[in-house]
């Protein structure tokens, strides 16, 4: 049987909660009685039980309706169910348990608590295992979950507005706002993507910026890192209103980024000023350059984003995609060397 539009229908249920389930992996599962559908669900909310629990929970509301027993049951899930105790029990042991005796499943779980051992776990109970359906899928919509794990460290993204002239800000501290309104609003979208927002100590005090996504959805809000080595910080800035803040006091970029490697945290958007985004990019460290670039020029009184000779693509970056928002350029550039 063919199974390929019943996982695009589980990555589709999957991708509505990729906002409230973060920072883990979205997933979604379905339950089929030969070609019918019988329940569905989705992991939901971060901490909250995942999706082929739900899908489980619907479908024993259905027995003796629509189906006598799990054994006639085949679970399609998008990633493979997990094998260990972490905010919930392992599903693995909750679809043996279930009676299911086959299961196809979408992408191998790259996490080294569970990576293939809720399969072997599945297998050894005598459930039938269909590996790699839309695989390439799941890790497109799961790309920072997968990037972790395979390079040990978040994805790092760096996020710029931008002169015509590749100016960050004013020599003599003056505020201006570079882009358009709605280059702004499109940073939210770009913020909530993100598990963890990065900036320095001259940003906050420079811009006394807020660094949350205000959008018009529920969401789980990016964690936010501030990285100074200044003492008597200003705990009524509005960057530390309502948040979580790690405050590192650490000038080795790599090492920063190194603590992070452990925790949940995915992926991270750094938003500072030239200093600290250079230290970023001058390390490799980068994955990917968002850069916001208005049509007008800041002249001999703005201050370079990067240094003579230094463009984007000698930091081993090809531009992947550029477009306008409204007199604005949108330009997305992703490291080649990864």
């Amino acid at each position: 049987m063919n199974y390929d539009n019943f996982m695009r229908r589980a990555i589709s249920l999957a991708d509505a909660y990729k906002y409230t389930a973060k920072p883990n992996p979205v997933v979604g599962a379905i339950l089929l009685k030969n070609k019918i559908i019988i329940s569905e669900g989705a992991h939901q909310k971060y901490g909250a039980a995942h999706a082929e629990i739900n899908a489980i929970n619907k479908a024993k509301k259905l027995i003796g309706k629509k189906f006598e027993s799990f054994e006639e049951l085949t679970l399609i899930c998008t990633l493979e169910p997990c094998n260990h105790f972490g905010k919930t029990g392992p599903c693995s042991d909750a679809i043996i348990n279930s009676g299911i005796k086959k299961v196809v499943i979408g992408s191998k779980d790259p996490n080294p608590k569970v990576s293939g051992a809720g399969i072997q776990n599945l297998i050894k109970h005598g459930v039938d295992v269909e590996v790699g359906i839309c695989d390439e899928l799941v890790k497109k919509q799961n790309k920072f979950f997968f990037f972790k794990h395979e390079f040990n460290r978040p994805y790092v993204t760096v996020k710029i507005a931008s002169s015509k002239d590749e100016k960050s800000h004013n020599k003599d501290g003056s505020s201006t706002w570079i882009t358009c309104k709605k280059s702004r609003d499109d940073v939210q979208q770009v913020r909530i993507n993100h598990d963890a927002i990065l900036t320095g100590g001259n940003t906050l005090i420079n811009d006394n910026p807020r660094m949350n996504a205000r959008v018009n959805f529920i969401a789980n809000q990016p964690k936010k890192i501030l990285l100074t080595n200044k003492k008597n910080i200003d705990f009524t800035k509005k960057f530390f209103k309502n948040a979580e803040v790690d405050i590192l006091q650490e000038t080795n970029i790599k090492k920063v980024i190194d603590r992070y490697k452990n925790s949940e945290i995915n992926s991270i958007l750094v938003e500072a000023g030239p200093k600290l985004v250079n230290s970023f990019l001058s390390d490799g460290l980068v994955d990917e350059l968002i850069i916001y670039e208005s049509p007008d020029l800041l002249g001999s009184n703005g201050v370079n984003w990067f240094e003579e000779d230094n463009a984007v693509e000698n930091f081993g970056f090809k531009l992947e995609s550029s477009y306008k928002i409204e007199s604005d350029l949108k330009k997305i550039y992703k490291n080649v060397k990864r």
